[in-house]
């Protein structure tokens, strides 16, 4: 079987590594600062950890085998203005938007788009960076040198956030994972639920838009996509073409993880259905020292990624998969006091979620 190479070596890369391992896949994940000479074969296969990446002389060797794929479609999702242009074409409903050009004003932004408008940049930007809501109340201006490099969307007054992670192989066959609820605080995800009945009548529109997606662009491998849900409608938030945060509960609460399944769909390996086992919760660690004790609470499944601990980066996840409803609201209340203020209000939201 041929290898793998990841082009990039964060935290996605080491779980696509652990996942390869059981399939008999021998994967290498390259750090993006990586300025060697590659040992690549004719017949190695190539993916990537994130949209984005510097040029080294192992960056510049793996983007330009013939065996990358999706080589076309990073450069295309990480333009959010491309990315944007490819849901219009294909009338897939999305937020109001244009490019900020020159000479554009925040007046005229307001004029056609109403009181707040939400600038991202074009590339790069995540987690709540690289974005700026301008007020038509505080009159809050462009910044200078952002013409040209970002986007400006309506505000949506959504109702919550979801997600749908899928996957498809070169013959075109694609499985969806149930839609999962996620949370956000500060720009950044903070707990995810999955699988919920209540989004169960969004699942045929969700798998219908992302579908469309992937077959347009003949994508290979996992792909996510974030949505706003207002009333029985979705509108596509963002695309990302790469495992996602919000299918890290797949590891627990899924036979086939988000990263075993990127691995084969890349390998040309048998897809076969997902079983879903429980109910999953996925708690980001974020800006938090690693706790042992998080290890003694019932049905806690630590990852940690073994990076340096800073405020707003995403250090590791817990995972909870439980038939009993019951024990998993308890270990979340355990967990609760382990967490900090910053935790407190996301692990309320998902206890009362979990307990209507």
């Amino acid at each position: 079987m041929s290898r793998l190479w990841v082009l990039g070596a964060g935290q996605l890369g080491a779980m696509l590594k652990h996942a390869a391992q059981p399939l008999g896949v021998e994967l290498i994940a390259v750090d993006i600062e990586n300025d060697s000479n590659l040992d690549l074969a004719a017949d190695d296969v190539i993916t990537a950890e994130r949209e984005q990446w510097p040029p080294t002389q192992a960056t510049d060797q793996l983007a330009a085998h013939p065996n990358f794929v999706n080589q076309d479609v990073f450069g295309l999702v990480a333009d959010r203005v491309t990315q944007k242009q490819l849901l219009d074409r294909l009338q897939l409903p999305t937020a109001p938007w244009q490019l900020v050009e020159t000479a554009q004003t925040a007046a005229a932004l307001h004029a056609s788009y109403g009181q707040r408008v939400l600038l991202k940049q074009r590339s790069g930007g995540f987690d709540g960076r690289g974005q700026l809501w301008l007020k038509e109340d505080d009159q809050t201006p462009i910044p200078e040198g952002w013409h040209n490099k970002v986007i400006a969307e309506q505000a949506i007054g959504f109702d919550e956030e979801v997600s749908l992670v899928g996957v498809r192989n070169r013959a075109g066959e694609c499985h969806f994972y149930p839609l999962a609820l996620n949370l956000h605080q500060d720009g950044i995800l903070a707990i995810t639920l999955a699988p919920l009945a209540r989004l169960l009548p969004l699942q045929n529109q969700a798998e219908a838009m992302l579908a469309k997606i992937m077959d347009e662009l003949e994508y290979v491998g996992v792909m996510a996509m974030e949505c706003f849900r207002v009333g029985d409608d979705l509108l596509i938030n963002e695309l990302a073409p790469r495992v996602h945060n919000s299918g890290h509960w797949t590891q627990a609460g899924a036979s086939i993880s988000q990263f075993e399944y990127h691995v084969r769909a890349i390998a040309d390996l048998p897809l076969g259905p997902p079983v879903i086992k429980h109910e999953s919760v996925m708690v980001n660690l974020i800006g938090i020292d690693y706790n042992h004790e998080w290890l003694a609470i019932p049905g806690a499944e630590v990852f940690w990624y073994g990076k340096q601990v800073r405020p707003a980066r995403k250090v590791g996840h817990i995972n909870f998969a439980m038939a009993d409803r019951a024990q998993l609201l308890a270990s979340l209340q355990c967990l609760k006091p382990m967490m900090g203020n910053w935790y407190a209000p996301a692990l309320d939201w998902a206890l009362q979620e979990l307990s209507q």
